[in-house]
C-alpha cells in the first residue's frame, strides 16, 4: 500500500478503536460543546427535518437563480419558525434542514412549527413565486415539501478533522424524522411518529395513521394536511 493509503488505514484503526466519552446533554448541543476526538453528547429531543420537495425539476425547468430564490426563502423561513417555537437549527443539507427541539413540551412546539411552515409555503412562497417568476407561472409549477418529526434518544458526535468537522446525529429519532421528511403524498406535507403524537399537549382531530418500514421494523407514524397560520 501507498503511504497514504496507510495513514487512512491508520486513522480508521483508529477511529474504530474509540471508547467515547458520553455525558447527558440538558442542553441542545453545538459543535464546539463536543470533543473532536471522542465526545459524545447524549439528548432526548424532538428532531424535526423539513425538505423541499422537487428541487432537482425547479432546477431544470427554472433559471438558477429562480431556484436559489425559493430554496433560500424556503430554508429562511423553517429556520425562524424553528427558532421562534424554541428549537435550534443543528444541520444544512442542500435544500433541507434540521431542528431540534428540548424544554417542557418539545414534540406539540415541532409539531407547531411543522404545520406554521406548512401555512407559509401554501398560502405564502407559492403565489409568491408564482407571481414574480415566469418559469413558475407559465410551467404551472407547484412548491412542495415534506416535514417529519420524531422524538427519542440521539447521540450528537463530530465528523472530520480539525477546521473541517460538523455534529451527527446517530439514533432512531434523528433517522427516522429524517425518513419522513422524504415522503412524497401531497397534500399531506407534515409526518409525525407515534412516539411524538403521544406527547402532543393537545391532540387534534385531521391525522390519518400510517405504518412505515424502518431498520427492518414497522412503525406508525400520523400525516396532516392541516397548516396552521402562524
Amino acid at each position: 500500500m501507498s503511504n497514504w493509503s496507510n495513514k487512512l488505514t491508520e486513522k480508521m484503526e483508529e477511529i474504530l478503536s474509540t471508547t467515547w466519552d458520553v455525558r447527558t446533554g440538558n442542553v441542545i448541543p453545538d459543535a464546539s460543546d463536543v470533543k473532536l476526538k471522542d465526545g459524545a453528547v447524549k439528548i432526548e429531543a424532538a428532531f424535526l427535518y423539513a425538505d423541499l420537495a422537487g428541487s432537482s425539476k425547479l432546477a431544470e425547468i427554472c433559471p438558477w437563480s429562480t431556484t436559489a430564490k425559493i430554496i433560500i426563502a424556503y430554508l429562511d423561513c423553517c429556520t425562524r419558525s424553528i427558532r421562534v417555537n424554541g428549537g435550534e437549527v443543528r444541520s444544512f443539507d442542500g435544500d433541507r434542514v434540521m431542528g431540534i427541539f428540548k424544554g417542557k413540551t418539545p414534540c406539540t412546539d415541532a409539531v407547531l412549527t411543522a404545520r406554521e411552515i406548512d401555512w407559509m409555503v401554501h398560502n405564502k412562497l407559492n403565489p409568491l413565486a408564482k407571481s414574480k417568476f415566469r418559469s413558475i407561472d407559465e410551467n404551472n409549477l407547484r412548491i412542495k415539501h415534506c416535514i417529519g418529526i420524531d422524538f427519542g434518544e440521539a447521540y450528537a458526535v463530530r465528523a472530520g478533522i480539525r477546521d473541517n468537522n460538523d455534529l451527527i446525529w446517530v439514533g432512531k429519532s434523528a433517522s427516522f424524522s429524517a425518513k419522513l421528511s422524504d415522503v412524497r403524498d401531497y397534500p399531506f406535507e407534515v409526518y409525525v411518529s407515534s412516539t411524538c403524537r403521544n406527547r402532543l399537549v393537545k391532540y387534534e382531530d385531521g391525522w390519518s395513521r400510517e405504518n412505515f418500514s424502518f431498520a427492518g421494523k414497522n412503525y406508525y407514524a400520523y400525516k396532516t394536511k392541516t397548516p396552521i397560520e402562524p
